[in-house]
């Protein structure tokens, strides 16, 4: 059996390989499937955080994926059609700038998971599932009646973002902007997983009592992770805006929350590389299966159920023939 670290590794390298064999190879269609997979790895690393550490059940990570993506098309649009965000009091503009975009998107995560979160804490269990799914539906059907925004029919942007110095409109050159970041995003899981924090996070998982008892909130940890998994979830859906240059409703359903789950579920929970796993394997699914039927979602149902029934620590779990991880 192969060791986590070294598969982890592996799957890192094959996932920037492929697409820069795509691009000596003229096949920009296969960089834009790999763009795609590191984007949805990339939310799922976020949900990872508070679904893995902190035993957060969250069916409602759509709403900072929507959020994320909304941002990217609000300040892009108001940049493209040059018209002001804001006059009065002060005059705020749109930008093509994608940190500047970033920033916007995270922050405006971080708000909303620490409302949502200082509410949904508040319950546990099933009912932390429901409230939080409660919370990706209101936003999702407010943005359908946001007229302004295009409402169902969602936002257009006709020309990719702008980074410094790199010409976004290559496929390869997004490509290796978005593994950039999953790469230091997934550093700071693991640096995260080892840290006080972290360890205390996972204590207050298993055993909260015992969490209490040397003086920490066991909600406030939760709360804290709950952010951080908010901002990184945001961030992914700005870059997903950004790739399809389109911003729907959609990025607020809950079959985007239960994708963005099925990613963990797939790869690992709380494995390191697990959700970048799930996610290739799902864009794959989608992609071949796609192709053969309409109703590819069917083998994906298969797929999930023998691993929830045979290999609970999922795919990774299967390779490195552990179970459950014991991080």
């Amino acid at each position: 059996m192969i060791r986590e670290r070294n598969l982890n590794a592996l799957v890192l390298i094959l996932l920037f390989t492929v697409p820069i064999w795509a691009f000596f190879n003229d096949q920009p269609f296969t960089i834009t499937l790999a763009t795609r997979a590191v984007i949805f790895a990339l939310a799922a690393v976020g949900l990872n955080i508070c679904l893995g550490l902190g035993g957060l059940v969250s069916f409602g990570h759509a709403v900072f994926f929507g959020i994320g993506g909304y941002a990217m098309g609000i300040l892009a649009h108001h940049a493209q059609t040059y018209t002001p965000l804001m006059e009065a009091p002060f005059l705020i503009e749109g930008t093509k700038s994608m940190p500047v975009i970033w920033l916007v998107a995270m922050i405006t995560s971080a708000f909303a998971a620490l409302f949502i979160g200082m509410l949904s804490l508040r319950t546990a269990g099933v009912y932390f599932i429901m409230i939080t799914l409660a919370f990706g539906q209101m936003l999702y059907f407010f943005s359908i009646s946001w007229t302004s925004y295009g409402g169902e029919d969602g936002l257009s942007i006709y020309v990719r973002n702008e980074f410094p110095g790199i010409n976004t409109l290559v496929p390869v050159n997004f490509f290796i902007i978005c593994f950039v970041i999953l790469c230091l995003v997934v550093a700071l899981n693991a640096f995260i997983k080892k840290s006080p924090f972290g360890l205390a996070l996972n204590s207050a998982r298993q055993v909260p009592q015992r969490v209490l008892t040397v003086g920490l909130n066991p909600t406030h940890l939760k709360l804290v992770a709950f952010v951080i998994s908010g901002v990184i979830t945001g961030l992914a859906g700005a870059l997903f805006a950004d790739l399809n240059r389109f911003v729907s409703p959609t990025m607020f359903s809950w079959q985007t929350s239960g994708e963005i789950m099925i990613f963990i579920i797939l790869g690992g929970v709380a494995r390191l590389c697990g959700p970048i796993i799930g996610a290739v394997t799902f864009v794959m699914l989608e992609h071949f299966l796609g192709g053969i039927s309409d109703f590819w979602h069917i083998y994906l149902g298969i797929l999930l159920l023998v691993i929830v029934l045979f290999a609970p620590g999922g795919l990774v779990g299967l390779i490195t023939g552990r179970g459950i991880s014991h991080d």
